[in-house]
């Protein structure tokens, strides 16, 4: 099976959607958690534990990580999280051409997917989808404000940049593996990307600490029973007072998120 064959078993199974992001901070891990080696791994167990009962994924952004115990956290992290049962998503928005691109690919050999940057083109990201098995979510249409000042600026065709994007990616999905990141700020360019592209997954990033349209997001995430919301900082600081128990609001936030989607999916 490819990813998301896994990952839509993974969704049946726990009945979820949600994307736990792992974006460690050390700025924000409790003080106490600092005395371990990997400080970064010791949250993330924590995180894990709180919530891999209502995490269809783990997404950690990758930027947290880009130190030398950065990287050995990420890799406990993604064995302890696989180990759970729960496949981890990779927030690179990795893209590059040639030899540069095909060494960002090598991510791909710890987790199950990733997320690509399409500017430079196909090219750049044939070493990722090229891996069969493993999950490619394309940049589409972000959800910080600053998106716009690229993503909707309008071709000659009448299309924006996003909208050309996301009929590329269609193309593009010859072995199945690519889905799109459309975030949930913006809810009526997900519902229009959705019918542009009916077949393909998305991630949806945005709900939580960004006030993203939960309903847009369970609504249209999804496709042929694959899809993910992600959380990162609403949930896994949802508990940031609370002292050695922060883990516990975390799994909270995990569990009520949940609940939210599903009703509107």
């Amino acid at each position: 099976m490819n990813f998301f064959d896994r990952l839509g078993e993974r969704i049946v199974t726990i009945d979820s959607i949600v994307s736990v992001g792992l974006d460690a901070d050390l700025d924000r891990i409790p003080d106490h958690l600092h005395e371990y080696d990997l400080p970064r791994w010791a949250f993330n167990r924590r995180i894990i534990d709180a919530t891999h009962e209502h995490a269809a994924v783990y997404k950690p952004n990758v930027a947290f990580y880009e130190d030398g115990d950065g990287w050995a956290a990420l890799k406990e992290t993604i064995a302890y999280a696989h180990g759970k049962g729960v496949p981890v998503l990779l927030d690179a928005k990795r893209g590059d051409i040639g030899n540069t691109a095909r060494k960002y690919a090598n991510l791909l050999d710890m987790a199950d997917a990733i997320t690509v940057n399409p500017y430079m083109g196909r090219d750049s990201l044939d070493p990722f989808l090229s891996r069969e098995d493993k999950g490619v979510f394309i940049l589409c249409r972000t959800s910080n404000p600053g998106g716009t000042d690229i993503q909707d600026l309008e071709l000659a065709s009448g299309e924006t940049i996003y909208e050309w994007v996301a009929s590329l990616a269609d193309l593009w999905n010859a072995n199945g593996n690519v889905g799109l990141v459309v975030g949930a700020t913006t809810p009526d360019e997900l519902e229009e990307v959705r019918e542009r592209v009916p077949d393909l997954p998305f991630l949806v990033p945005g709900v939580g600490a960004q006030g993203g349209d939960v309903e847009a997001a369970a609504t249209y995430a999804t496709a042929d029973g694959a899809g993910l919301v992600n959380s990162s900082r609403g949930i896994i600081f949802a508990g940031e007072n609370a002292g050695k128990d922060f883990h516990k609001a975390s799994g909270q936030a995990a569990k009520q998120l949940k609940k939210q989607l599903n009703q509107y999916r």
